[in-house]
């Protein structure tokens, strides 16, 4: 059993150095925090709070936290057709609104996020702020570029490591028994294509690489790269009621080969949804379910479930569950579901 919990600890520190950022399941429902060019998308200010606990059946096992918001800068969204405001007994996001859809005026977008991320020992706490320009292309086509700036403090806690016989003078992070800080500077960007049918993204995080050190003589450190992102999805209808949307995300950071997500979600007019998602991938392969409820125009909340299907250690690991609650904030439209992120 020690053995088994050194091996995860390191898998720890490799999804909090090495891999550098936290995996989201649903990153679908809020693509906003892998790509700035989503900030200012919709009508209302978009807030979501998000919490993740991965492989629950470990002590010390990566526990994720973020607070996003982002909303529009002089966006204006005139609504001149019969299918502007929901119609009694029709589907307020059925093919007629649709059909009728235009792309919105240039306007910018303003955001921030806020993000703590804790495995064992190690922790990281981001802050960034973004923005973004919104312009269209064709009456239904827009494309929007986005830039992130911010920093992050990594932080390790000394006095959690228990050393058993193993030499506690690491020379990677001292003798000292205080907690040990760095911050670096992360800058990220994007671009962002989307229309009433369709979305595709592309967007670079921690585009200025560097090494982290805890102690200022040593020769060890954590070397930063630059995670670059590729995501596309389109969504079609099964009825008026039932529309479906199937997506792709590709995510490259060195060393790690390519991993590939693949998701598929069913909503039923712009009141409830189910999910699912698979992770090809040697490190963290697997699946997941995923649903979600739009209580009303100022709530909605989402759940859901991974399991892994590659993992070497995935007897030890169980399960892992994330919760996403959101408060659109002056929703004058009354949107009850996103209308640019479905």
């Amino acid at each position: 059993m020690k053995l088994i919990f050194v091996m995860l600890m390191m898998s720890g520190v490799m999804h909090a150095f090495a891999q550098q950022k936290p995996y989201f399941t649903q990153y679908i429902l809020n693509n906003y925090i892998l790509n700035p060019a989503i900030t200012g998308i919709e009508n209302y200010t978009d807030v979501k709070l998000s919490y993740r606990n991965q492989w629950t059946g470990i002590n010390g096992a990566p526990v994720t936290m973020y607070v996003s918001a982002h909303g529009p800068i002089g966006k204006k969204d005139y609504r001149t057709t019969a299918t502007s405001f929901q119609v009694p007994g029709e589907n307020p996001r059925g093919k007629a609104y649709w059909e009728s859809y235009t792309a919105p005026e240039a306007h910018h977008g303003a955001g921030l996020i806020l993000m703590n991320d804790k495995t064992g020992y190690i922790s990281r706490f981001s802050a960034y702020a973004t923005l973004a320009y919104h312009k269209g292309l064709t009456p239904k086509t827009s494309l929007s570029a986005g830039f992130l700036a911010g920093m992050t403090q990594v932080s390790l806690d000394r006095s959690k490591i228990e050393w058993a016989t193993l030499d506690p003078n690491d020379p990677a992070i001292g003798y000292t028994s205080t907690e040990l800080k760095k911050i670096k500077p992360e800058v990220g960007a994007g671009l962002w294509l989307y229309s009433s049918d369709y979305f595709a993204g592309v967007s670079v995080l921690n585009i200025i690489p560097g090494k982290a050190k805890f102690k200022a003589n040593s020769n060890y450190g954590s070397y930063y790269e630059p995670q670059f992102l590729a995501t596309a999805g389109y969504r079609f209808f099964l009825s008026d009621d039932i529309s479906a949307l199937p997506s792709v995300m590709l995510q490259f950071i060195k060393p790690f080969p390519v991993q590939t997500h693949v998701n598929i979600k069913l909503q039923f007019q712009d009141k409830v949804w189910i999910g699912a998602s698979g992770r090809v991938s040697d490190e963290l392969g697997g699946f997941a379910a995923m649903a979600g409820i739009f209580v009303s125009n100022t709530f909605n909340i989402a759940y859901s479930y991974d399991a892994s299907t590659t993992s070497r250690l995935k007897l030890y690991t169980k399960n892992t569950h994330e919760l996403i609650i959101g408060f659109p904030i002056n929703n004058k439209y009354g949107d009850t579901c996103p209308k640019n992120i479905w």
